[in-house]
């Protein structure tokens, strides 16, 4: 990957080796044709206030199965508070009230019978900051399937933490120091660590919120890199303030300003053909 990558239209006079926006998405972004891929998440007039203050305005959005979605916009616009919404981690928040309707396989998860530790089990969450338990790295993903009753014995929990570390990326790098403290890793591998624990409970949907705000380049370029390889099995939506990284890693891309989606859709055409000036002033950096 180019390690500087600038949003075309912004002026970089005298630099060399600095590309555009169309370039990141023919060099980098994967090719796909996702036209006819289904609907894994369906948010329709998604309404969130926290006391008096509303936060989210009417959004309605698809996110699509085994696809990577971003959510770009100015800080402050409700990407975070969308993705919260679609694991109900704003239910946490006593003064946030979510309206509307959020349907996860077509199955409406704000029903009153739906189990929300189950819920969330299916929806795992990597944060920003990477957040390993107090554990080692072997319990840090056996914790998961052991309180979810996925495995009956040692040997497969044994399998499970493997084969989670080998999908994260990170079994080359700590088979031989499971019983180590994950918070011993670097930044990178504890993120990892974090994605491994995720997909131990083998969810349906992985929610980022900015995962790689906290890494050096050479360890968001792995997540980045993981994130790819993990959507063929699972459906991703990440909060990303890059819009370089937007284009590198989804496959669509969700405009939020204000608290209103703007604009939504194929990554390609959101960063070079965007249909809203909003979104086309947000990208060339006219505003944010």
């Amino acid at each position: 990957m180019t390690e500087a990558f600038y949003v075309e239209g912004t002026p970089q006079p005298g630099e060399e080796g600095v590309i555009g926006m169309s370039e990141i998405l023919e060099s980098d972004a994967t090719e796909t044709d996702t036209a006819g891929a289904p609907t894994k998440v369906r948010a329709e007039s998604v309404d969130v206030f926290y006391a008096e203050k509303q936060a989210l305005f009417d959004v309605s959005l698809d996110v699509h199965e085994n696809e990577v979605t971003a959510l770009i916009g100015p800080s402050g616009c409700g990407k975070s508070t969308f993705l919260r919404c679609i694991n109900r981690m704003n239910d946490t928040i006593p003064i946030c009230r979510v309206s509307g309707d959020i349907e996860i396989d077509d199955t409406d998860i704000y029903d009153p019978s739906i189990d929300v530790v189950q819920l969330r089990a299916r929806v795992g969450m990597v944060f920003q900051k990477p957040n390993p338990f107090p554990k080692s790295i072997y319990e840090n993903v056996a914790y998961g399937p052991r309180i979810h009753g996925m495995a009956s014995g040692k040997a497969d929990i044994d399998e499970l933490v493997e084969s989670s570390l080998q999908r994260a990326g990170l079994w080359g790098e700590v088979k031989d120091r499971l019983g180590e403290p994950g918070t011993g890793l670097s930044g990178g591998q504890q993120q990892r660590l974090c994605i491994a624990r995720a997909i131990a409970v083998n969810p349906d949907v992985i929610l980022m919120d900015e995962p790689c705000s906290a890494l050096d380049p050479i360890a968001t370029a792995r997540i980045e890199e993981l994130m790819d390889e993990l959507r063929q099995n699972y459906t991703i939506v990440i909060v990303t303030h890059s819009m370089q990284q937007a284009a590198r890693v989804s496959q669509r891309t969700a405009f939020f300003h204000l608290g209103y989606l703007v604009e939504s859709g194929a990554t390609e055409m959101i960063f070079t053909n965007p249909e809203e000036e909003r979104t086309q002033d947000y990208i060339t950096g006219r505003f944010g």
